[in-house]
């Protein structure tokens, strides 16, 4: 790979980060937005979390013109085979399904406390990783696993005293055990989606990640359309907008936004994982964690009691711990591979759009 080539993947990769950190840090203040001035429809709030997917459409579009012009009149719009496309899909649905229960968080819970029932996502993650993908397990990942269901057990022993004003006991309970399974939920997605990856009889490129991608939003809006039909929420949209306490113009901004921020979160993770690293991308995920609590407390004055802090320092504690381990893992792969190496093809210039 040359510099410039170099370069311009750094680039990519800072440009991912941004994005990720738009997304991450975005998505669950929008959405608390929404439910905080009048807004009631989860499964609105739900679909908003998927219906962006038009925005990696275009993306793909762009990358399948580059991809034609340097490569020539043979190359394939989709990647994907039909067996990719069909597990994609049904994936998808669980997606849609893990969107549709992590939209109780924001709906009944402060941001700050359902961001760290989700971190709860890692442990969920690890243990499904082990059981479809054959993940070893190692003494921080059964740690980090440990750490993140008491720090969620943490808050649970509080719930009284982190209750929103107006809201009452059992909605609060509700909302917090459907954030628990949305973490659930997608912790079984990713490891099923890594099994898509290692099955696959091809090298996985970016585009092919981002295709898959686009794949689960599809379907998993699918999934929350029909969940909207069912529960008449498209005919309430207006009556919503009129009775939105921020104004009818402003309603439909948030919805719009919300749309595109979640997409951000999306684009930011696959691109994260292709041009840096799963491991960089979950620090950086961990990273953002504190600052999302910050930014509710701050915008949206939530309390910050002294169980709340102690919940995110063993979320955190987690994140290191299973990271650390994967940090020592990659260093001694590495080394390896150093002893025993392997000739490997130097990357093209024209890479950008093929990986």
């Amino acid at each position: 790979m040359d510099n410039q080539s170099s370069k311009w993947r750094k680039f990519i990769l800072v440009l991912n980060c941004i994005t990720l950190g738009i997304g991450y840090c975005g998505g669950p203040l929008i959405s608390r937005l929404y439910f905080l001035h009048g807004g009631q429809r989860i499964w609105l709030s739900s679909w908003l979390a998927c219906i962006g997917w038009p925005i990696v459409l275009i993306v793909l579009i762009i990358a399948y013109f580059y991809r034609l012009k340097t490569l020539g009149s043979d190359t394939k719009f989709f990647c994907v085979t039909r067996q990719e496309f069909t597990s994609s899909a049904a994936i998808g649905i669980l997606v849609g399904l893990a969107g549709y229960l992590y939209a109780w968080g924001p709906a009944k819970l402060p941001v700050s406390t359902s961001t760290v029932i989700y971190a709860a996502q890692l442990g969920f993650t690890v243990v499904f990783a082990f059981l479809i993908v054959k993940q070893k397990l190692t003494s921080y990942s059964v740690n980090a696993v440990v750490l993140l269901i008491v720090g969620a057990g943490t808050l649970a022993l509080r719930a009284e005293s982190d209750r929103p004003e107006g809201e009452s006991t059992k909605q609060y309970v509700l909302g917090f055990v459907m954030t628990l399974l949305a973490a659930a939920s997608t912790g079984l997605a990713l490891p099923l989606l890594e099994l898509i990856y290692v099955k696959a009889k091809k090298d996985v490129t970016y585009i092919m990640i981002l295709e898959i991608q686009m794949i689960l939003n599809v379907f998993a809006s699918a999934f929350c359309t029909v969940g909207m039909i069912v529960n008449k929420d498209f005919q309430v949209i207006s009556r919503e907008a009129r009775e939105f306490e921020l104004g009818k113009a402003k309603y439909y901004l948030v919805l719009i936004w919300s749309a595109i921020i979640w997409q951000f979160s999306t684009l930011g993770i696959v691109g994260v994982v292709q041009y840096g690293s799963s491991l960089l991308c979950g620090i950086l995920i961990a990273l953002l964690l504190p600052l999302t609590e910050l930014l509710g407390v701050v915008l949206y004055h939530e309390t910050f009691e002294v169980t709340k802090g102690l919940a995110i320092f063993l979320s955190l504690w987690g994140f290191v711990s299973y990271f650390y381990g994967e940090m020592k893992q990659n260093h001694k792969k590495k080394r390896e591979e150093e002893e025993n190496p392997i000739p490997q093809t130097e990357m093209d210039q024209t890479d950008l759009f093929v990986i």
